[in-house]
């Protein structure tokens, strides 16, 4: 497959047009894409009360192919009741992350366990009472509760409130597997844990680092910001192993001049090897450092660790940094000074910083570099975690957390009058681990993918399989739910957003609070996720406890709780008349002193992580293709790397010589947790020493170790071998490297652990 010149333009516009006609044109595909909801996946916020593809800075029309994807994933038909008398699971286990996405859409409650190979419908009622007895009969230290981003802050909340009335404080979210490092490492450093800037902070810079990501497949939307930035003038320096087609160039389909001539993204494409980031960010600052470039006064007096940091940077050798980094000085040199000449820098990143063992110490690197030229603080400056999912972060804000902040615990008490565990909760890994050793009895998923966003494939479907019930709150079919059982597994089929009997609220990652109005429902079944949330509650809390489930199930009530008990919320309370969107206060940081006890921000010391690598291995990160949204695959191919398949991994020309494989060639690869057949490809835009493999298929691969500080998986640095295997005709591959079609029920481009 021939990879594209450039991201976005001309492409994207044959494929929207080719989506509308799945979807029965391009006016209800369109009336559907503008309706007052906000954007169903990445957290830019898009949408909301000035209607969809509008962003937060009101300008229109914002679009682009994730949105449109996750839509018409939405208004497909309905999976018929026969499709799980014909298909068994073991068959549905052969299926694709993408033909699992494309079987239709949920509308019955469904159930399996042990009598049985397939799952079987069932009514509402019969579901709602096994879930309720079975937490009767569960103690609530031997359940947990998860949730994605795809849920709303209504739901949320009410999520988490259930479960720490009913006794457990085991509630996490998804994002303990993505940007949980840049939460921890943000809060330590300068008091907030989210974004320090506004969208609008973006058009004021002169500098923009976008760290370990690409946004060009993953978040398209923030491609128009950055080519304008360009446009005016700002530098843009992209640090990853991989040169991404679309941080390159990028054609962005709203505006007529890029989308014919396309508009140029990175100033300065800076390729480090996986895992050398600390060590580039620690040569950056001292570089700065020994330009003078240091705003003194203001580490002076607005910050802490100045004097240790700074020596510790002295001690450094430039040896030591290149080589732990695999960037010439000559590079950081330049990157030094583009900062020291810098009137306002934004500082980004995406997971490429995050998924390390040392991630937190990542981004507090990053934190460091940003206030050695006092590049936080005030306005066209700061810190900007680009987030992955549309309201990830507004799990954590509204309390699916394992811990409360002291705060929120007060106040939630005082207002509902309860008393809510007082032991420790565990996070999403330390979940899975209790499950896999029995600990855990039962389930409860909220959205997501939680078996294939899990590290150590293998592992996480026996640790699912351990469970006497699991229960799935989902939109379509996906890997969960054919890997990840319980010994009893039910599926219960919920409203999209824009399918909402009534409004609900979304968080975007520059903590923007948006409102979506609903509509009209696509398909008879599915049910509003508060809903099913308050009558689980009825059914297992005691009939005269603090809360009346009856009103909590309106989620205009919900926002009453939720701006009296959310610090920095309480706007959200009067939403329902006055449609105003807004900033939670408290999170931008436009000004100092910083939200940090003393009012000062702190900087770190750090000792420099190793390339650990042997002679025969590859350090590997996992990637999402430009045709997927985290776990769901939407497309097989990826038009950005001219991939046709996804059982690939992709290393540099010169790796396959040392290794002695052809391009094309079947290998294995091998971790210290797993193996998995794919093809080896050459791939020249990848640094040499690494390789590049799909996520979450390659999940097989990843170890369980995690950062210490977040507890978030390495998914980004995984020590791989790889070995010439035979070839394997299941996999789709004739012998020629090409892919060949094989029937809906086999595996068409789908990886499988050896």
């Amino acid at each position: 497959m021939k990879k594209v010149k450039r991201g976005g333009g001309w492409p994207a516009v044959w494929y929207t047009l080719g989506k509308a006609r799945e979807v029965g044109g391009i006016a209800r595909l369109w009336k559907a894409m503008r309706s007052k909801n906000t954007c169903k996946t990445c957290a830019l916020g898009m949408g909301g009360q000035a209607g969809g593809m509008v962003n937060e800075s009101g300008h229109f029309p914002e679009v682009c192919k994730k949105s449109l994807q996750a839509m018409v994933a939405d208004m497909q038909g309905a999976i018929q009741d026969k499709f799980f008398e014909t298909y068994s699971i073991p068959q549905l286990q052969a299926f694709s992350p993408r033909e699992l996405e494309h079987c239709g859409r949920l509308t019955t409650p469904l159930v399996a366990d042990g009598s049985s190979q397939h799952y079987r419908p069932i009514s509402w009622n019969e579901a709602l009472t096994r879930i309720a007895d079975k937490l009767k009969q569960t103690a609530p230290s031997e359940t947990f509760w998860y949730a994605s981003g795809r849920s709303s802050n209504e739901a949320g909340f009410i999520l988490q409130l259930f479960a720490r009335l009913y006794g457990t404080n085991h509630v996490n979210n998804c994002s303990y597997y993505c940007h949980q490092a840049s939460g921890v490492g943000l809060t330590s450093a300068v008091g907030v844990g989210t974004a320090t800037i506004t969208l609008e902070d973006l058009d004021k810079s002169d500098l923009i680092f976008v760290i370990g990501g690409n946004p060009a497949s993953n978040h398209p939307r923030l491609l128009r910001t950055l080519a304008h930035a360009r446009r005016r003038g700002a530098r843009i320096i992209v640090i990853n192993p991989v040169v991404e087609t679309g941080m390159v160039n990028f054609a962005v389909p709203s505006d007529v001049r890029s989308l014919l001539f396309g508009s140029e993204i990175a100033s300065l494409y800076v390729q480090p090897h996986i895992g050398g980031d600390l060590a580039l960010l620690a040569g950056i600052a001292k570089r700065i450092d020994e330009l003078g470039a240091t705003d003194t006064a203001f580490l002076t007096e607005h910050c802490q660790g100045w004097e240790a940091y700074a020596e510790s940077l002295r001690q450094l050798t430039w040896e030591e940094i290149t080589a732990k980094s695999g960037v010439e000085q000559d590079t950081i040199e330049e990157i030094a000074r583009q900062v020291a000449a810098s009137k306002s820098t934004v500082f980004s990143w995406t997971m490429g910083i995050t998924h390390h063992l040392h991630g937190v110490q990542n981004v507090q690197a990053i934190a460091n570099l940003a206030l050695m030229r006092g590049m936080v603080g005030r306005e066209g400056a700061g810190l900007l975690p680009i987030r992955g999912h549309s309201n990830v972060q507004g799990m954590g804000s509204v309390g699916v957390t394992p811990a409360l902040k002291n705060q929120v615990l007060e106040q939630l008490q005082s207002r509902f009058g309860v008393q809510v565990p007082s032991d420790k909760g565990l996070d999403t890994m330390a979940c899975m681990e209790a499950a896999g050793a029995g600990a855990m009895k039962f389930g409860f998923c909220l959205g997501g993918n939680l078996y294939g966003s899990n590290p150590d494939a293998n592992f996480a479907a026996h640790a699912l399989g351990q469970l006497d019930m699991l229960v799935y709150l989902s939109t379509t079919l996906n890997t969960g739910h054919a890997h990840g059982l319980g010994r009893e597994t039910i599926v219960l089929p919920v409203l999209a957003r824009d399918e909402e009997p009534e409004p609900t609220t979304q968080e975007s990652m520059f903590s923007f609070v948006r409102y979506s109005d609903g509509g009209p429902r696509r398909h008879q079944g599915p049910r509003s996720e508060v809903e099913i949330l308050a009558e689980m509650a009825r059914r297992v809390l005691p009939a005269d406890g603090p809360i009346d489930w009856n009103e909590m199930a309106r989620t205009g009530t919900i926002r009453q709780a939720i701006g009296a008990v959310i610090p920095g919320w309480e706007q959200i309370a009067t939403m329902d008349k006055s449609r105003r969107e807004f900033y939670i206060t408290g999170r931008r940081l436009s000004h100092v002193p910083f939200p940090t006890p003393d009012g000062k921000a702190r900087l770190h010391v750090h000792e420099l992580p190793a390339l650990a690598v042997g002679e025969e291995q590859l350090r590997l990160m996992t990637v999402r293709s430009e045709g997927q949204f985290n776990t769901v695959v939407y497309e097989e191919y990826d038009l950005y790397r001219g991939q046709d398949r996804r059982d690939v991994i992709l290393v540099h020309p010169d790796d396959l010589a040392r290794l002695g494989i052809k391009t094309g060639t079947r290998v294995t690869a091998q971790s210290e947790v797993g193996s998995i057949s794919v093809q080896a490809r050459a791939y020249d835009d990848i640094r040499p020493g690494n390789a590049l493999m799909y996520y979450p298929e390659a999940n097989v691969l990843v170890p369980r170790h995690c950062d210490p500080a977040s507890k978030t998986p390495a998914f980004k640095n995984v020590l791989v071998r790889l070995v010439p295997a035979a070839r394997d005709a299941t996999a789709g591959d004739n012998g020629d490297g090409e892919a060949v079609e094989l029937p809906v029920s086999a595996s068409r481009g789908n990886m499988r652990a050896c």
